[in-house]
């Protein structure tokens, strides 16, 4: 997510030398150095005081230490934080300042087409409001949202959603391949149709159910494949698995701040 929002930056003209860049892993810096141009520092320094805008990309269970060994530096800057799970409370206590931000986002952000919701505290003026959306917006789309909680669930359906349409895609794929298709035509066509089907859901003002009900006539193929869905209660069982996800979100929160 650091390298969408990163090399969005850098599409809206952003120069390299705008960045200052906290990296404690070696393979991870050349990395960084050979995509963007980026000259990342492996620990925080005095070279932070300057930043206005600090974006936590970083794992939950490693916030609170990356938080402590940079808060010295960072005190006067807004924080954007896309650390599953970590609530903004330990987050402001961590760094200790209120100018913080939430954000969910999800990995088509990597090509510009991300879905990120947002969460401010109280002491995020409007102009931070406006900061955040102007990095946002160079990944995607994105809301807002008045209750941080939410975030949570937010987490369980576009968050982690796209790791359930790639495993649909892989089971068409699958399926295509069984039925005697060859491997990139099934992926064409599984891709491609997942990618037709979202742009007509976006273009529609008709419900999923609706737009799912008119392809489907009784008796017919879609039919067929539907009510064998049904009967497996592949619905239920998905949205059991969101669940899943959604107490997983919580837990983070639990386990990671303190």
């Amino acid at each position: 997510m650091a390298s969408a929002i990163v090399g969005g930056l850098l599409k809206q003209g952003m120069t390299p030398e705008q960045f200052e860049v906290v990296e404690p892993f070696e393979e991870q810096r050349r990395k960084l150095l050979q995509q963007f141009g980026l000259q990342a520092q492996a620990t925080a320094g005095p070279a932070l005081l300057d930043v206005n805008l600090v974006v936590w990309a970083v794992k939950p269970q490693m916030f609170k230490e990356a938080a402590q060994q940079a808060m010295g530096h960072i005190r006067e800057a807004l924080h954007l934080s896309i650390a599953a799970g970590v609530r903004s409370a330990s987050i402001a206590r961590w760094l200790e300042t209120d100018r913080i931000v939430r954000a969910m986002p999800n990995t088509p952000a990597l090509v510009g087409k991300g879905m990120t919701a947002l969460f401010a505290r109280t002491a995020a003026s409007d102009a931070d409001r406006a900061t955040i959306e102007s990095v946002i917006t160079t990944t995607g789309t994105f809301i807002w949202l008045a209750n941080e909680e939410h975030l949570d669930a937010v987490t369980a359906i576009s968050g982690s959603g796209p790791a359930y349409v790639f495993y649909f895609m892989e089971a068409m794929m699958e399926a295509g391949r069984d039925m005697g298709l060859s491997p990139e035509h099934a992926r064409q066509l599984a891709v491609g149709t997942f990618s037709g089907s979202s742009a007509l859901a976006m273009a529609s003002d008709e419900a999923p159910a609706t737009l799912r009900a008119q392809v489907t006539s009784k008796g017919g193929t879609t039919y067929a494949a539907i009510a064998s869905l049904e009967t497996d209660q592949v619905k239920t069982l998905f949205k059991q698995a969101m669940h899943a996800a959604h107490r997983r979100a919580r837990e983070l929160g639990d386990e990671f701040g303190d």
